[in-house]
């Protein structure tokens, strides 16, 4: 008998985990995430796997979403003030999963309450690569990008609904971390033709960033993917996907050059780039930080990077704020 109450007990665990870890991610009370895309989303993955919920490893822990294949956006109204600013923000996890707390919902805390509303991307992955090829033993990126297109599909729907959220059009801005950091780049050099087929008036709007903020960017720089001792490290170049233009937004970029998941390279890349086309750009190394620290940095230097973020918003013009008022965390 015991050994059957055992067994069962034990069954039930393995059955409540199997079931946490099918379940959708959720935003917190009083948050509603809505689809995107209101029919088919386009070029869907052919039988996805089901998304779900997992937690995250490493150093600190962080719930994130895994297999997404029907995207969504989730709003978050700026507290206290509103500086009629709106930032969408593209959680990392190198387009296999989506950090959604650590890069999601965490940056959506430190902006509202600077008065700026936050739309969090829950955007598809895997599926927009980058993939693994093994016959030539690097990434590759497939010609349809589709986390472009629900990045594109976003920002078009943030204009669509400004009057509604009190946004002023020609002040939204993205924010994205890691490998959402190279969507940021995706977006801010791929809005003068659409991805998608159009679906409705929204995609009659304009998609192009008013600014962009990349932290710790990834999938930006040339060489990578190439063997440490072969490849040239002085050749700043950027992947053949990003092609930066003259009005590329204005960028904000930071990193940490003890970085070892995606090297100090991919920030210094973009920022050559943008200073070649002549695209305002300011760019912050530090030498301490590793990589996916988000809003949770300790007391190293680096962790003063969201009062740099504010600071350079004022400068650009999407604030109001006096300089004197932004404090850090």
């Amino acid at each position: 008998m015991r050994k059957s109450i055992h067994f069962s007990f034990v069954v039930a665990l393995l059955l409540a985990h199997s079931l946490a870890q099918a379940e959708v991610w959720q935003p917190s009370s009083g948050h509603v995430q809505v689809p995107i895309w209101p029919g088919a989303v386009p070029d869907a993955i052919p039988h996805p796997k089901p998304e779900s919920a997992g937690p995250g490893a490493g150093r600190a822990w962080w719930p994130r979403a895994n297999d997404v294949s029907r995207p969504t956006m989730t709003v978050y109204a700026p507290r206290d003030h509103n500086t009629g600013a709106a930032v969408v923000v593209f959680p990392g996890g190198g387009y296999k999963f989506l950090a959604m707390d650590l890069e999601g919902t965490e940056i959506c805390d430190w902006l509202t309450s600077r008065g700026i509303t936050c739309v969090l991307l829950k955007y598809r992955v895997p599926g927009s690569g980058p993939w693994w090829d093994d016959a030539h033993n690097r990434r590759v990126y497939p010609k349809v990008q589709t986390a472009l297109q629900d990045a594109q599909r976003t920002l078009r729907l943030v204009r669509q609904h400004a009057a509604q959220w009190h946004v002023d059009p020609h002040k939204v801005g993205v924010i994205g971390f890691s490998a959402g950091g190279h969507l940021v780049a995706a977006v801010s050099t791929h809005f003068a033709q659409r991805t998608y087929p159009p679906v409705d008036a929204a995609d009659k709007l304009s998609c192009r960033p008013d600014f962009a903020i990349a932290i710790y960017p990834g999938h930006l720089w040339a060489h990578e993917d190439e063997d440490h001792a072969t490849r040239d490290e002085t050749d700043l170049s950027l992947r053949p996907d990003i092609r930066v233009r003259a009005d590329t937004p204005p960028t904000f970029l930071l990193q940490a050059e003890d970085d070892h998941v995606d090297g100090v390279e991919q920030s210094l890349a973009y920022y050559v780039a943008l200073q070649k086309a002549g695209v305002p750009a300011e760019m912050h190394l530090y030498a301490q930080g590793g990589h996916a620290f988000g809003m949770r940095p300790g007391k190293l230097p680096i962790a003063q990077w969201p009062r740099l973020v504010e600071t350079w918003l004022g400068t650009i013009g999407m604030v109001k704020a006096p300089p004197h008022t932004l404090t850090t965390r």
